[in-house]
Formats: structure tokens, C-alpha cells, sequence
């Protein structure tokens, strides 16, 4: 079966590009707007357009009434497997920093480049088809095989709160949305905000999604020529034009903000507090967090084998009225929210902050010698011939924690970039052919696992 699923998934590969490039090019982002769907009208259109060609592919659809999700099943059985996926995007920041149109899809060297294509809609695709290659190859499938298709999980997380309040939940899955070989621990996700007074001398507006890490921080106002001389003195990099100072930063995911990204509004913040403002937002900034990801001056040094406690300064606002700071937070799975609570309180009080929590998404933990996991890394090493690669932990929040025995696996193998969230995000062509193969086998190896 090995070398007949290869050949049929070599013959995907223009099956599979024109797909992406057919739901990349849907700028699904969340938008508040006036349409009668719950994250606006793009993602609904992205939503309908993946359910219709999963039926292009043999499945059977449904869409929720109120939009919030939708699935795709196929294979017969009492149990059933999850592949869960999510259809919406992160916003493309700096525009100018991608080398084309963030949601053109374009293809170069062997990569497609556009808004969605590592994180989710080329594995989700790649997933959906492994399962068109085993039907086709003739593999009877005994457990149903079902796609859940969220719409909100750069946000909130409510299309798949609402599928489990409404839905049939698999026995075991997992989610294309992280990295080779799997994950089998996450961090607890803590989103909040700080709320403080406003200021008639100091006006700020930077940032975006809160689990992004800032790239750019604008100031306009008459402290120009100050900050650009305690920038010079910080060494940190900016612009200034027309009356615009400009703090550039790197953008990651906030998962690995204390490895990959450097924060834009921290640096601005710095240069701010350097050259005297008193706000108690931006000193609480500057003081407690600065370059430090880590926020070890808050909580000390945190970690377990899920990694460090990181802190995202993702957002700031500050005008004559108020203040409001937007933080994630990626806790161990060892540290418990209790004290967590505790330490950010303790100190956001000092500065007469205001502590409003916005969203808790609880940590994720599955053994390494359990059936499930073993199951998936066995088909994993078969293809990938990685046998050095163990299973890991991250801080990225994946759909699989909202439901039990589900885990994040691939798409992205070992020694390649993880650009999610960042200007020029791309996939890879070929690897993502190779990850089909890697779905395939392990569908077909979670069959005959008992549950």
C-alpha cells in the first residue's frame, strides 16, 4: 500500500496548488462587519468554499446554520476520528514587507507564498487530501474520518466552543497546525488586558492580533526628536519621516516571541520611559517586561518541560481619555494560574493597572507511550525516516486541546521555518506532498487502534 499511496499522491500535486491558491486567495480574516455571519463575511466564504470542495472529493458536508463551523465526514464505523482545522487567518501587518500580494498565493522556487498557507489552509488541505489518496487506493475505513473546519481560532476560539456544545466529538484526532513529529504538550493560554488612564500629552495606537508579536510601533507628538536620540543611544532600529517615528521590530507568533520575535512597542516603550514620560502603562512596559519576553523580573524563571513562561506585549493604546494594554501569556504546564494570578496582579497593582482577564485556553498533556501518540509517530517515522525526532511541547495553542486523545502533528517537518504570522509566510510544495503521506498512514494506522 506504501508505494501505491506515494505514486497517487504525486499525481495530487496540481490538484493540491490550485486549491491552496483557491482558499489562500480569500482574505479570511476576522472583521466585525455588517454582514449575518459571526467573524465576517470573508471567513464565511472561505468556510462554504472549503465544504464544497470537500464534496468535490467525496465527503459529506455540513455547514452551521449561525456559520460559526462546518464538517466534512467520509468512511463508515461507530468511532470517529478528528482532523481538525481552522479556515481563518491573522491579519498581513506591514504590507510592504511582503515581497507580493499577501494573498495571491504566488508561486516561487517550489513555494507558495500568501496569508494562510503554513498556518492552516495548506496542511488542512494536505490532511483532506490523504484521505481522498487512501479512498482512492481502496482502503475500507472502519472508524469515520471527520474535518471540523473552525473559523475563529486567532481570536476567540468560538466556532469550535460551539461545535462541541452542539456536535458529535471524535474519540481521538488531531490538528495539522504546528510541527513534525508531533506535539504532546501546550502551554496554558492566558489573554488579558490592562487598563489605566489617559494621558493629553501621549496618544498611541500599535499592535494587532494578541498573539502576534509586534513588528512595527508608530509615535507621533512632541517628543520626536527625544525619542530618536534615546533610540540611537538603545540601538534600536527605526524611521523617521513626515513627523512619523517608526520602532521596527521582528513579528512572530507569540509562542516563541522570546526566540523569534523582537516587539516593537516594548523598544518604543523603552525610548519613551528613557527620555521621562511618567505614564504608568508605558513604565509598566519599559520596567517590567522591556526586552524580556521571559517577564522574569515579574515572574522569575519559569519553566518545565513545556519550555518557558512567555509574555507578548501585543497591543497599546493610549489617548486623553484611556489606556489599555493587550497581553499573551504562555504558562508551563507545571505553573499553576493560581500563581500565575498572583505575581501579575501583585505587580500591575503597583502601577495602578487594572487587571481584566480576556480569554484562558487550559494546557494540553498526553503521554509519549500512549496508543495514540505511538500510532502517529510510527507512521510518521515510516515516511519521514526521522527517527531521532521525539515527540515535543510547545506554546502554541492548537485545537487540540478542546478535545480529548488529540494532539498537533505537522505540517511543518524538522529544520524548516515556521513562519506563521509573519511577512512572506510560505509553504512548501514538496512537503507538503510528503505530510500528505504522512496523514495518510497515520489515518489508516489510528484505525486499529482501540479507543
Amino acid at each position: 500500500m506504501k508505494q501505491k499511496l506515494a505514486q497517487y499522491i504525486d499525481g495530487l500535486r496540481e490538484d493540491y496548488i490550485q486549491a491552496v491558491q483557491h482558499l489562500v486567495a480569500m482574505p479570511s480574516v476576522y472583521q466585525d462587519d455588517d454582514s449575518n455571519t459571526p467573524f465576517g463575511q470573508p471567513i464565511d466564504d472561505c468556510l462554504t468554499a472549503t465544504l464544497a470542495y470537500c464534496e468535490t472529493l467525496g465527503f459529506t458536508t455540513y455547514k452551521d446554520p449561525e456559520g460559526y463551523y462546518g464538517y466534512a465526514d467520509i468512511g463508515q464505523g461507530e468511532q470517529m476520528i478528528g482532523v481538525l482545522g481552522h479556515l481563518d487567518v491573522v491579519p498581513v501587518g506591514d504590507e510592504s514587507a511582503w515581497d507580493s500580494p499577501p494573498f495571491a498565493a504566488e508561486i516561487r522556487d517550489g513555494c507558495i507564498y500568501g496569508r494562510g498557507t503554513q498556518d492552516d489552509k495548506g496542511p488542512t488541505i494536505a490532511a483532506m487530501f490523504a484521505v481522498k489518496a487512501l479512498m482512492a487506493c481502496g482502503v475500507e475505513l472502519n472508524k469515520r474520518v471527520r474535518f471540523i473546519f473552525g473559523t475563529d481560532e486567532e481570536t476567540l476560539w468560538r466556532c469550535i466552543d460551539r461545535y462541541c456544545q452542539k456536535e458529535e466529538i471524535p474519540q481521538c484526532g488531531f490538528t495539522p497546525d504546528s510541527a513534525f513529529p508531533l506535539i504532546h504538550a501546550e502551554k496554558m493560554l492566558i489573554q488579558s488586558y490592562l487598563k489605566g488612564p489617559g494621558d493629553v500629552d501621549v496618544a498611541l495606537e500599535c499592535g494587532g492580533a494578541l498573539n502576534a508579536v509586534p513588528e512595527l510601533a508608530r509615535y507621533q507628538g512632541p517628543l520626536l526628536d527625544e525619542l530618536v536620540a534615546a533610540l540611537d543611544q538603545l540601538g534600536f532600529d527605526f524611521s523617521c519621516e513626515d513627523d512619523e517615528l517608526t520602532v521596527f521590530g521582528k513579528a512572530a507568533h507569540s509562542a516563541s516571541s522570546d526566540t523569534k520575535g523582537v516587539n516593537a512597542i516594548a523598544r518604543l516603550c523603552m525610548a519613551m520611559a528613557k527620555v521621562g514620560v511618567e505614564h504608568p502603562m508605558v513604565r509598566f512596559i519599559a520596567e517590567q517586561i522591556g526586552q524580556d519576553a521571559n517577564a522574569t523580573e515579574i515572574f522569575g524563571s519559569i519553566e518545565d518541560v513545556s519550555g518557558r513562561l512567555t509574555f507578548n506585549i501585543a497591543q497599546l493604546t493610549i489617548d486623553e481619555n484611556h489606556s489599555q494594554c493587550g497581553i499573551d501569556i504562555r504558562v508551563p504546564v507545571t505553573f499553576s494560574k493560581e500563581d500565575y494570578d498572583t505575581d501579575i496582579k501583585a505587580v500591575t497593582e503597583q502601577y495602578d493597572l487594572q487587571y481584566e482577564e480576556f480569554d484562558v485556553l487550559p494546557s494540553l498533556y498526553l503521554p509519549a507511550d500512549s496508543p495514540i501518540i505511538e500510532s502517529l509517530m510510527s507512521a510518521y517515522q515510516e515516511i519521514s525516516g526521522d527517527t531521532e525526532s521525539k515527540p515535543m511541547t510547545s506554546g502554541g495553542a492548537t485545537y487540540a486541546r478542546a478535545m480529548p486523545n488529540c494532539v498537533a502533528y505537522g505540517a511543518i517537518f524538522p529544520g524548516r521555518d515556521k513562519v506563521e504570522h509573519m511577512p512572506n509566510e510560505y509553504l512548501i510544495i514538496d512537503d507538503m506532498l510528503k505530510a500528505m503521506n504522512v496523514y495518510a498512514h497515520a489515518i489508516y494506522k489510528l484505525q486499529g487502534v482501540e479507543l
